[in-house]
């Protein structure tokens, strides 16, 4: 029998219909698997009494025919997510050992399709991050190296764990959220397929917030098919949940093999920057043609207001980042410092919770937010981001269907390597993404090639809102064309 962990997400959905193998023996292997890679520190959490417990129920399902979407599908969940009765920290001290009575929207929707939880995945606290690297628990290691060396890189962030434990084969698929390109920019640096949706299109209701504007769940998975499965089930909307929109989710399987003929894709100028590596510029270029093979039109775009984007991110997320924060006190649950009065209680619990990047993240947001910079700082940066949402506007009015750009700027980088003496280094690493964020638009991150040094590459699709179908047909033909690629086991 081939590895069970091997298999895509689709393929052993038919393994387990066909009675190839039951979703215990599925979920053993994958437990096993997460045994072995500990080293990488994907998972801040393991399950394993639960899976079984879930897997059993599922094998009960499908032999009785009464089987969900995702029967027997082990999972892992990013740290952000609530789950009830399990350990819910967004990797913080802050929270200490915080244990919800209740679950996200979300996680509850996976469940209800027969899917089984192996853990809890590691993330940038309080998904502040591009590497993975600012979590309580310590960094994640990305399954791929580059070819001769042992260093260990970074799988990218804030989903890092997510990201690293569908690549090293820990899991199936995973659930992430993308803020700023936490979900598009792990999946680029670790040969996965992740997908932000609209904003809306997933309850953030019992997700941890950071930016609650910005905030979109979404899922990591191993090839486009598995994404628009995953999301399936994800999505839907929450009355819970004031910003999910009430509108029917399609079913996103069926657009995989649909043929791309005759789609627009737009190219803009604005992310030609200076000084990109030219094995980025490269795969661009190749993405290009293989969608104009496949029928594709393209046509070269402008999107005039993408220099702002980055400057304005970074004031509109630590804004409703330090508003989203204040909730953390030490009075009503999770860490709490000892203070001689209430204020020194709040600043020392603070101080004591709070890691290095969200201290600096909360700071500039109260700044921003403060008397005599609000409008400035704040109320600039959200009329510029009016401006980024009407050049797609624009884009799509011409006729565009998809535009078509790098994911990232570079390969992975070492742990350690970037943003120590200079944070601004770190956040360049998202000047392809955060322009869907501030636009609420849905974008995907397909495995498109490799560097000199053999690590992988992504290219990313940016969609008109609510149209996430189009995405994964012209995800698909990247995919078809480029291959699927899996790192080399040291772990």
């Amino acid at each position: 029998m081939t590895d069970l962990t091997s298999l895509t997400l689709a393929e052993a959905r038919k393994g387990l219909a066909d009675k190839t193998f039951s979703s215990l023996e599925l979920t053993d292997a994958h437990l096993s698997a997460i045994e072995a890679a500990r080293v990488l520190n994907a998972f801040v959490m393991e399950t394993p009494d639960q899976a079984r417990a879930m897997a059993r129920e599922a094998d009960a399902k499908i032999t009785k025919g009464d089987a969900g979407p995702l029967a027997g599908i082990p999972l892992g969940i990013k740290d952000l997510f609530a789950t009830k009765g399990v350990r819910t920290t967004a990797c913080s001290k802050i929270l200490g050992n915080f244990v919800p009575t209740y679950e996200s929207t979300v996680t509850s929707q996976l469940w209800r399709d027969g899917a089984v939880m192996l853990g809890k995945l590691n993330n940038d606290e309080f998904a502040m991050g591009s590497a993975n690297e600012t979590s309580c628990f310590g960094p994640v290691g990305n399954p791929w190296r580059r070819e001769g060396s042992n260093t260990t890189l970074v799988p990218g962030g804030s989903s890092g764990g997510s990201a690293s434990a569908v690549a090293a084969l820990l899991c199936m698929g995973a659930t992430a959220t993308d803020t700023g390109g936490s979900i598009r920019q792990p999946a680029a640096f670790t040969a996965t397929v992740g997908i932000k949706p609209t904003y809306g299109r997933c309850s953030r209701w019992g997700i941890v917030a950071f930016a609650s504007s910005l905030d979109q769940a979404g899922p990591i998975a191993r090839s486009v098919r598995d994404a628009a499965m995953l999301l399936r089930s994800m999505a839907g909307h929450d009355p819970k949940d004031t910003t999910s929109v009430d509108i029917a989710v399609p079913d996103y399987e069926a657009a995989i093999g649909k043929s791309v003929k005759g789609m627009k894709i737009g190219i803009p100028r604005e992310y030609r920057l200076d000084g990109m590596p030219a094995e980025i510029e490269k795969l661009w270029e190749a993405g290009a043609k293989w969608l104009k093979t496949a029928g594709a039109e393209l046509v070269e775009v402008s999107l005039p207001h993408t220099k702002y984007a980055l400057p304005a991110y970074y004031i509109v997320a630590p804004a409703e980042a330090s508003s989203n924060l204040a909730r953390y006190d030490g009075v009503r649950y999770g860490l709490r410092e000892q203070g001689k009065t209430i204020i020194e209680q709040y600043e020392n619990t603070r101080a004591g919770g709070f890691g290095a990047e969200v201290r600096r993240r909360v700071m500039i947001g109260t700044y921003v937010l403060s008397a005599g910079y609000y409008d400035a700082y704040y109320l600039r940066a959200q009329k510029v981001r009016t401006l980024i949402k009407k050049d797609f506007e624009d884009c799509f009015a011409r006729g565009v269907d998809a535009i078509l750009t790098p994911a990232t700027p570079s390969a992975a980088f070492g742990i350690g390597e970037k943003g120590g003496a200079d944070p601004v280094e770190m956040y360049l690493n998202d000047i392809f993404t955060v322009t869907v964020n501030m636009a609420g638009l849905p974008g995907i991150a397909v495995p498109a090639g490799k560097d000199a040094q053999g690590l992988p590459l992504g290219l990313q699709l940016i969609g008109r809102p609510f149209e996430e179908e189009t995405l994964f047909s012209l995800g698909e033909v990247i995919e078809q064309a480029a291959g699927r690629f899996t790192p080399a086991r040291w772990w």
